[in-house]
């Protein structure tokens, strides 16, 4: 009689656990019973920005190789130039409204044209700081790129762009510029890079 209330115990407790288990591997898999897998994804963290330089990364897909290549180098310029016209955006509507300066709007106007045309500038020698290229079990060839600018050349572009408007030039603050950009670009690098 001791032996059969044992054995039902050890099977209760035998179906507990079993059960316990497969509530535990339940809740890695996706619906419809498909195991979740992360997927680590080549160049990512080479293309985080910081507070030195503007970064991003991005991939393409192609039946050639050269192509996927350069699909995605632009893709990654797009999003790196999407990123610096929005924080050069932050940045000159902070510097406009501190310094005061007279005129603002025409001020700010001719301020961001000169940033975005500075900004196109420097994507022709933008830095490539991560390359990786595969060759998928269809043919077609997968290209992960990273790439970078850094914010001393666009610091340097706008005072070069600067010097050649006299009154841009009159408005300028350099000190005031530079300690905004460097805070926004403190942020960007607290925010995770993106």
């Amino acid at each position: 009689m001791r032996t059969v209330t044992l054995m039902k115990s050890i099977l209760v407790i035998a179906i507990i656990s079993t059960a316990m288990v497969f509530s535990s591997c339940k809740k890695n898999t996706k619906p419809g019973g498909k195991k979740a897998v992360e997927i680590e994804i080549p160049c990512k963290d080479e293309g985080r920005s910081d507070k030195n330089f503007f970064r991003a990364d991005a991939n393409a897909t192609s039946q050639d190789m050269s192509l996927s290549r350069e699909k995605a180098l632009l893709a990654a310029k797009q999003r790196v130039s999407s990123l610096i016209n929005s924080k050069i955006k932050s940045v000159t509507d902070r510097y406009v409204n501190e310094t005061e300066v007279n005129q603002n709007s025409d001020f700010e106007a001719k301020f961001e044209n000169l940033t975005r045309e500075v900004v196109n500038q420097t994507l022709v020698d933008v830095a490539i700081t991560c390359e990786k290229n595969f060759q998928e079990a269809t043919g077609k060839y997968t290209t992960y790129i990273a790439v970078e600018v850094s914010k001393d050349a666009m610091i340097n572009g706008i005072e070069k762009g600067l010097s050649k408007d006299q009154k841009l030039r009159v408005d300028y603050d350099k000190m005031k510029f530079e300690q905004i950009f460097n805070e926004e670009m403190d942020k960007l690098s607290k925010e995770g890079g993106y």
